[in-house]
């Protein structure tokens, strides 16, 4: 109690001494004056983070002074923040180049105008649900982080403030239901994407990305898809559980555990929004025919050959067994 005291003349000393207290002629020194009236070992203690005397309840209540508080700070200011923005910079810089060099990835042979079933509308409308949510976490995750650095010193004071509160309650929200979407499509496609023989191959020959290379077989889901699949269900898993623990601070979490839960969750996203721009432009502007295949559901079937020639030969070989069995059924 008497600690408590002597904290709260420390704060009106602070808050008076520059309208008159002080001596006239001399500028007052707050800090001086708080180890002064409340001792020198008092106030190392209450700036190591001491808890105290107090009659309110709950996790800290007891704590004047976050000490970890300004630890978390350098560390996302000094080393996450930066860091990041050259993850992102030497992902897109790397891809621009790569474009310039090999151009876009074409069929090597003509299109037949066989259509093939690649995806199913479920499977479509889960891809776009997640991958939209995704889009706008990420940007709005961006602004968050750099905002202030690159919008803020040239946008109105307004514009500014509508651009970053946008952005704030659009990470809020959508953070859940995208959590819910990479859920649903890990359970679907796992089945799909361990990695075997015959992806050490393809990633022997490059995946068939290099100018005027083989393009190597693969199933279903080549080597670099599933690779994106490994991504989401680790680092993808560490940004849903790190954001949820910040979303909803309903379950005792103390100051310390959200400024861990905040440097893990800007480590893992922006790694994974770096590697999603790779996704991205292989899935569109990097080959071609392959964003059909998720905008329809179907793809040519030159592609299928060229991309996922052993899922093919499955898909044409269960047709052509359903057509014997028909006939089959039909003569009977």
């Amino acid at each position: 109690m008497f600690r408590t005291l002597l904290a709260m003349l420390m704060v009106i000393a602070s808050v008076w001494s520059p309208f008159g207290l002080a001596e006239e002629g001399s500028k007052a020194d707050p800090q001086k004056e708080m180890v002064q009236l409340a001792g020198a070992e008092f106030w190392k203690e209450l700036r190591a983070g001491g808890s105290g005397y107090t009659t309110a309840s709950g996790a800290e209540a007891g704590q004047l002074i976050n000490v970890n508080g300004e630890r978390w700070r350098q560390i996302r200011n000094e080393w996450i923040s930066p860091l990041g923005l050259i993850f992102l910079g030497a992902s897109a810089g790397s891809l621009l180049l790569f474009y310039l060099w090999a151009g876009r990835i074409e069929l090597t042979h003509k299109r037949t105008g066989k259509k093939v079933m690649r995806w199913t509308p479920f499977e479509r409308a889960m891809h776009w649900f997640t991958a939209i949510n995704f889009l706008i976490l990420g940007f709005s995750g961006v602004l968050l982080l750099y905002g202030k650095h690159f919008i803020k010193p040239v946008a109105p004071e307004a514009v500014w403030g509508s651009i970053i509160y946008a952005a704030k309650v659009s990470h809020n929200y959508l953070g859940p239901l995208f959590v819910l979407g990479l859920l649903c499509m890990l359970v679907k496609w796992m089945k799909n994407n361990f990695i075997n023989k015959v992806d050490i191959e393809w990633f022997k020959q490059g995946g068939g990305i290099l100018p005027n290379g083989k393009h190597p077989d693969a199933g279903f889901c080549n080597g670099g898809e599933k690779i994106w699949f490994w991504l989401l269900a680790t680092v993808g898993v560490v940004v849903c559980i790190t954001g949820l623990v910040m979303d909803f601070p309903l379950f005792g979490q103390t100051r310390e555990d959200m400024q861990i839960a905040n440097l893990l969750h800007g480590i893992a996203s922006l790694g994974l929004f770096a590697a999603a721009l790779g996704h991205i432009y292989i899935g569109t502007v990097g080959t071609e025919g392959a964003l059909e295949g998720m905008a329809t559901g179907y793809v040519d079937e030159s592609w299928a050959k060229q991309h996922h020639k052993l899922w093919l030969d499955e898909v044409q070989g269960q047709s052509s067994a359903q057509t014997t069995e028909a006939k089959e059924q039909r003569s009977t």
